[in-house]
């Protein structure tokens, strides 16, 4: 049994943004929500967020967690942050980790050993990394596990800044943690309270401050928008690394995005720049063509995706294909053997098997049966400037190019719609629809027009 107090009261204003910092995306979720849910693989009888800067849309963005909220009104620090959560935590015995919500590489692996420490009988456990350039940070003294002080760099001798192992601000704390709290000060140039501070008065009460080494990449906080990409450098990373170990093939993988909520089989094929966003499920066997931007879009066993295509909410059954720069707007669904070819549009439609449109349409609103071909420039009218309609098309049936299908219409089963149509009434099943002004030739006209005849 323990409890989990995340740090999330900080400005940032580092990152130059009206966003609190902890809320900035990383792979489509908040940095915040990486902090929460390593906390959570612990399995905590208490958890509590300290909110401040931002603090309403922090607590927004933890809608549906199990979590309680402390609010820190006065940015005085972080051991002053910690201080908030008092009020919540009284009653709780402890042991107690805390850990920055801008730190969202700490795996639940390392918070597990800091809670160890505490368990055995350390009054306090901080966790400390190596860093091959330690400017700024503040340098751990220790002898063995057993941590002498934490010196910060103005205050160090050279000696000292020579060391490289820094305080990477992740603790675990024993039941004297709130009463150690009212004993920092603020004695420094910034009139705040520091965590750090409390190795020195928990040594002072006999108690055993203990060092849990880290590995770097880990403990990498985000305080400046270069620092946000290099941590979501190190998420990528991993997230490839993992999928390309279940079988998943990337070719020039540093190019591919991904965010963590995507589903991909094994086979699947990611060409270079390919996005993968949100819900998108991936099929085995599947192809994804460079560029291609997949958003909540599910492609089952076999189906493709080729280059420049965009699909958002889309739903491609197998052998369909899309692209290259098709549009594939939620609610398209594309069954088997549908093919979608370059500068076409779907919206809200039931392509049936076997469908082709192959060029420069849009079909919004509409349901195509099976076999039906659709021709270059075909448009289903959809919209009325109030509402949307609905276009019905049969089974084999053939639309000419530059067709314009009003809708509310149906079209038959085995019905000809001619090249140039405006359709604004229903087609029976085999008949032949043409809707347009007769041809005339009027002999001579063009040579008189220009002064030839």
């Amino acid at each position: 049994m323990h409890a989990h107090v995340i740090l999330a009261a900080g400005q940032g204003t580092r990152m130059r943004s009206r966003l609190p910092k902890v809320l900035h995306p990383l792979l489509g979720k908040p940095m915040l929500l990486y902090a929460l849910e390593a906390a959570l693989a612990l399995e905590p009888e208490r958890l509590v967020v300290v909110v401040g800067h931002g603090g309403e849309k922090v607590v927004e963005a933890l809608e549906g967690y199990p979590v309680e909220v402390a609010w820190q009104k006065e940015q005085l620090g972080t051991a002053h942050a910690l201080l908030q959560a008092e009020g919540l935590l009284r009653d709780f015995p402890g042991p107690f980790l805390v850990t920055q919500g801008d730190t969202p590489l700490l795996s639940p692996k390392t918070l597990e050993a800091l809670l160890l420490r505490v368990r055995e009988g350390a009054g306090m456990a901080l966790l400390t990394v190596e860093l091959p350039d330690p400017t700024g940070y503040g340098r751990i003294l220790r002898e063995g596990e057993e941590v002498l002080g934490n010196v910060e760099e103005k205050d160090a001798s050279p000696e000292v800044r020579a060391i490289r192992e820094v305080n990477a601000g992740a603790y675990a704390f024993d039941g004297f943690l709130f009463q150690a709290l009212k004993e920092v000060r603020n004695e420094n140039a910034a009139r705040e309270y520091y965590l750090p501070d409390l190795v020195a008065i928990y040594r002072a009460h006999g108690r055993r401050v203990l060092a849990v080494r880290g590995v770097a990449e880990e403990a990498l906080g985000v305080n400046t928008r270069e620092e946000l990409a290099r941590v979501e450098g190190v998420l990528l990373r991993r997230l490839r690394a993992e999928w390309m170990g279940k079988g998943v093939r990337m070719i020039l993988p540093e190019t591919i995005y991904l965010e963590p909520s995507v589903e991909l089989a094994p086979d699947v094929t990611l060409w270079p720049g390919a996005v993968l966003k949100g819900r998108t499920r991936i099929g085995e066997g599947c192809e994804v063509g460079p560029y291609a931007v997949l958003e909540d879009t599910v492609l089952e066993p076999g189906a493709k995706v080729l280059a420049h295509t965009v699909a958002q909410g889309a739903h491609l059954h197998p052998g369909a294909s899309a692209g290259p720069f098709a549009r594939l707007r939620p609610g398209a669904v594309l069954m088997e053997e549908v093919h979608v070819g370059n500068f076409v549009e779907v919206k809200n439609s039931l392509l049936h098997k076997g469908v082709k449109a192959g060029h420069l349409a849009y079909l919004g609103d509409a349901e195509v049966g099976e076999g039906t071909n659709i021709g270059a420039g075909v448009i289903t009218a959809n919209y009325d400037g109030k509402r949307k309609h609905k276009t019905e098309i049969g089974k084999k049936a053939f639309i000419g190019s530059n067709s314009v299908l009003v809708a509310p219409v149906r079209v038959g089963d085995r019905a000809l719609v001619g090249a140039g149509s405006v359709i604004t009434q229903d087609v029976p099943e085999g008949a032949l629809a043409v809707a347009r002004e007769r041809q005339k030739n009027l002999e001579g006209y063009a040579l008189r027009k220009l002064g030839e005849g």
